[in-house]
C-alpha cells in the first residue's frame, strides 16, 4: 500500500504506523493504552462510550453521477457532495497524521474470491478496532481491483457548522474513490456494516444477490438460508444441532451457491449462557476474542445478564473459534429459504409455503412485530418492517433485490417458507410463544423433504399454503384460528395485519407493482 498516495504519513518524530500487527500484539497495545482490559480468561473487553450501537441517522453516501440514480436515497440515506467529502477526508487525514499519534492498519477482504471479493484496507487510531477488522474480514486482498479504504477516526468530532452534517458523528462512503470515513463513534459495528452496505450496492450489478441472513449446511451438503430480524431466531436456527454453520449474518447468492462475506461473527451477548449458546459462550471465554460493552467485575468476570451498559453488548471472534462450521464458508445453491418472523399478533401459522410472487412480497416487507413495553409508547404489539430483512444496509431500491431473488427461485427451484417463531392461540399477553422445539421440528421436516408431497390449504386471508400435517405438531397449532378462544377476534386481527402489509407496500413507492402480486387478497 502506498501510504503517501492515500495521505498517511509514515514518518513522524513521535508516534508510529504499526502495520499488520498480530492480534495478540494489538490486544497488548489496547491494554497498554487504557482502551480496554482483560477478563479472567484473557479476553479483551472494551467500552464504546455513548455510542453502543449504530448511528443510523449519521450514514452518508457521496452523491455523484455514479450513485445519483442507483442509491435508494429515501431509505434514510443522507447525501454528501463530493466537495464536502473531499474537505472532510482532508480533515480526517489531518487528525490521523497529528504528531505523536500512533496508527494501526490491516489489509483484509470481504466476499468470496470465486464469485466476488474486494480488499479492505483499514487504518485506525485504535488497535482494538484493527483486531475487530481482523476478526470480521477475511485474510487476503480479494480477487478484484475495487479495494476499499476505511479511515477510522473514532475520536475525531466532525464540525457540524463546517461540513453541514447532522452531528459530530459521520459514517460516509464515496464510491468514486472507494473510501469510507468513520468519525466520532467507537462502536466497532460501523466498520463491518459499512462494508456490508458496499457489498449490497455492488453485487447486484454482478447478478449476485446480497443477503442479510444466516446460512447452514446439513450433513448431505444441502444448504439453507435464514432471513430474520432481531429476536426471530435467525442465529439460533442457523446454528441448530446437526447442521454446520456457513455464517450467521451476511451472504451472497450466485449460480454457484452461497458464500459468507465475512471471516468472523459479531454476536449479541445479553443473556448469553453455556446452556443456550454453548459455541458462542466458549468463544466469549477464548483469548483473542473481543467483548464490547459487557459488564466485567473487579475480578475480570463478565456478566452477560447485566445490561446496565447496553442491551446491545457484543462479542467478535473469527469463525474458527467455534466448532461445527463449514471451513470454506460457502455451500451450494440452497434448497430452502426461510423467512423468520416473530408475529406477536398470534395469527400466522408456524409454517407456510410461499409462491415465487409471495416470496418476493414478504422479502420486500421484512415483517416482524415489536412487543409491548420494548419501546416507550408501545403498549400493544406493533407490526414493524425492514425491507429485505436489512433495510439500513440496502443501498439500492427494494425491487432490485426482490427481482434478483425471483430470478434465483425460478432458475434453481428454491422453495421459500414463512416461519412464525412468535405467538399462537392469541396475541402477546394472551396466547403463548411457539416453543423452540416446535419451530425446530418444522424446520427439520422441511429440510428433510417431508413436506414435498404434503397436502396444503390456502389461507383465506394471506393466501399462502399451510400444510395439513407436520410431524407431531398439533393440528390447531398449524391452524392458529382454531386455537383462539374467540375465532372472530382472530379474523379481525388477521385482517388488521394484512392491512398493515398493504400499507407498508404503499409506502415503498412506485416500484410496489412489481411485487404486489404476492400481497394478501383479503377484503378489508
Amino acid at each position: 500500500m502506498d501510504y503517501e498516495k492515500i495521505g498517511i504519513k509514515e514518518s513522524k518524530k513521535k508516534g508510529a504506523l504499526h502495520r499488520g500487527l498480530p492480534n495478540e500484539t494489538l490486544i497488548g497495545h489496547a491494554v497498554e493504552k487504557g482502551l480496554g482490559r482483560l477478563t479472567e480468561d484473557g479476553v479483551l473487553a472494551v467500552l464504546t462510550g455513548r455510542h453502543t450501537g449504530r448511528s443510523a441517522g449519521d450514514k452518508y453516501v457521496v452523491r455523484s453521477p455514479k450513485t445519483d440514480e442507483g442509491v435508494w436515497w429515501e431509505n434514510n440515506v443522507n447525501s454528501m457532495a463530493p466537495e464536502t467529502f473531499g474537505r472532510l477526508r482532508e480533515a480526517v487525514l489531518g487528525h490521523l497524521n497529528e504528531e505523536g499519534r500512533d496508527l494501526y492498519d490491516t489489509v483484509r477482504s470481504v466476499g468470496s474470491g470465486d464469485e466476488y471479493s474486494f480488499g479492505v484496507h483499514v487504518v485506525s487510531t485504535h488497535p482494538n478496532h484493527i483486531l475487530f477488522a481482523n476478526h470480521m474480514f477475511k485474510p487476503g486482498r480479494g480477487s478484484n481491483d475495487e479495494d476499499f479504504l476505511v479511515l477510522h477516526a473514532p475520536a475525531f468530532k466532525v464540525d457540524v457548522g463546517t461540513f453541514g452534517t447532522k452531528s459530530e458523528t459521520v459514517i460516509v462512503t464515496c464510491f468514486d474513490t472507494n473510501t469510507t470515513l468513520v468519525c466520532g463513534t467507537l462502536y466497532a459495528g460501523e466498520i463491518k456494516k459499512s462494508m456490508f452496505a458496499v457489498m449490497n450496492y455492488v453485487l447486484p450489478t454482478k447478478g449476485i444477490l446480497p443477503m442479510h441472513s444466516g446460512a447452514s449446511m446439513l450433513p448431505n451438503k444441502e444448504t439453507s438460508v435464514f432471513f430474520g430480524l432481531s429476536g426471530t431466531g435467525k442465529t439460533t436456527l442457523s446454528t441448530d444441532e446437526g447442521s454446520l454453520l456457513i455464517g450467521d449474518d451476511e451472504h451472497g447468492l450466485s449460480d454457484k451457491g452461497i458464500f459468507n462475506f465475512e471471516g468472523g461473527c459479531y454476536a449479541k451477548t445479553y443473556r448469553l449462557s453455556r446452556e443456550t449458546e454453548p459455541g458462542i459462550y466458549a468463544a466469549a471465554r477464548r483469548p483473542g476474542s473481543l467483548l464490547e460493552n459487557v459488564v466485567v467485575d473487579g475480578k475480570g468476570v463478565p456478566d452477560f445478564f447485566d445490561k446496565s451498559i447496553s442491551e446491545n453488548g457484543r462479542l467478535s471472534y473469527p469463525l474458527d473459534f467455534i466448532d461445527g462450521v463449514v471451513k470454506e464458508a460457502r455451500g451450494g445453491v440452497p434448497r430452502h429459504v426461510f423467512f423468520l418472523c416473530a408475529d406477536a399478533f398470534g395469527v400466522l401459522p408456524p409454517v407456510a409455503r410461499l409462491t415465487k410472487e409471495q416470496a418476493m412480497f414478504y422479502f420486500v416487507l421484512g415483517y416482524t412485530a415489536k412487543l409491548a413495553g420494548t419501546e416507550i409508547g408501545v403498549v400493544e404489539p406493533q407490526a414493524t418492517f425492514s425491507t429485505c430483512f436489512g433495510a439500513p444496509f440496502m443501498l439500492r431500491r427494494p425491487e432490485t433485490y426482490a427481482l434478483l431473488l425471483g430470478k434465483y427461485l425460478d432458475r434453481h427451484g428454491i422453495r421459500v417458507w414463512l416461519v412464525n417463531t412468535g405467538w399462537t392461540a392469541g396475541p402477546y399477553g394472551e396466547g403463548h410463544r411457539f416453543p423452540i422445539k416446535v419451530t425446530r421440528e418444522v424446520i427439520r421436516a422441511v429440510q428433510r423433504g417431508e413436506l414435498d408431497g404434503a397436502e396444503f390449504d390456502d389461507d383465506p386471508v394471506f393466501g399462502f399454503g399451510v400444510p395439513r400435517k407436520v410431524r407431531d405438531v398439533p393440528a390447531d397449532t398449524l391452524r392458529p384460528r382454531a386455537g383462539w378462544k374467540k375465532p372472530e377476534e382472530y379474523d379481525r386481527k388477521a385482517r388488521e395485519l394484512a392491512a398493515s402489509f398493504h400499507g407498508q407496500l404503499g409506502r415503498l413507492g412506485a416500484f410496489k407493482g412489481r411485487v404486489a402480486k404476492g400481497a394478501p387478497t383479503y377484503r378489508g
